[in-house]
């Protein structure tokens, strides 16, 4: 049986507890991606690698991508990058904002790598949102990052995760009931909707 492996790289939302689990899987998302496929397709072989780092942006991203992407030689890699592009600036009005050209260009660079030096398929995630409100000033910033991942996403004949889509519908539903713990990094029901979401988009691939 041949074993697919799947790497799954960004922040802390998909950071998400991996350095207190034995798997290194975490608690969130990933986990639950995790725990479908071996349940759901137990003849399978799959090999879930959880590279997440909190507080990343795609600067950092960058200098780690030899060692957490490249070196790994997945046959899979999905990347959710951006959120702390936009919201750490927020957060940190004194910290210089990376501009979306550079951030198109250090993704480009990314994916570029990708295909140049392995033979991972692509998978690209929208980020997700900044704070539970369509109209809050850090869903509006962070338009133009998403439509970023649909630009390279199409460069790099991408399967795009439309996360971000996701969370907005929900939050557009008007249900109350909360999806983050402070606007951006999941509870349990926002890690639900980013998994389901990542299925979706994903599962025929895998199977």
């Amino acid at each position: 049986m041949v074993e697919k492996k799947v790497l799954l790289i960004g922040d802390s939302i998909t950071e998400w507890g991996r350095h207190e689990d034995h798997e290194n899987l975490g608690s969130g998302y990933v986990r639950l991606i995790h725990d479908y496929f071996v349940t759901t397709y137990p003849n399978q072989a799959y090999q879930f690698l959880n590279r997440g780092v909190g507080g990343d942006r795609i600067t950092d991203l960058a200098e780690r991508w030899q060692k957490d992407a490249i070196d790994l030689k997945p046959d899979y890699i999905s990347i959710s990058i951006g959120i702390n592009d936009v919201w750490r600036q927020l957060d940190h009005p004194d910290m210089e904002q990376i501009p979306t050209e550079q951030f198109q260009q250090l993704y480009t660079d990314l994916l570029t790598q990708i295909r140049e030096k392995t033979n991972a398929k692509i998978i690209l995630m929208e980020p997700t949102i900044i704070e539970e409100d369509v109209k809050a000033k850090g869903n509006q910033l962070l338009f133009d990052y998403v439509e970023i991942v649909h630009k390279v996403a199409k460069d790099f004949q991408a399967t795009v995760v439309p996360t971000h889509k996701a969370f907005i519908n929900y939050l557009q539903s008007g249900n109350d009931y909360k999806l983050t713990t402070d606007g951006v990094h999941m509870n349990p029901a926002g890690n639900m909707l980013m998994a389901r979401t990542w299925i979706k988009a994903v599962e025929d691939q895998l199977k």
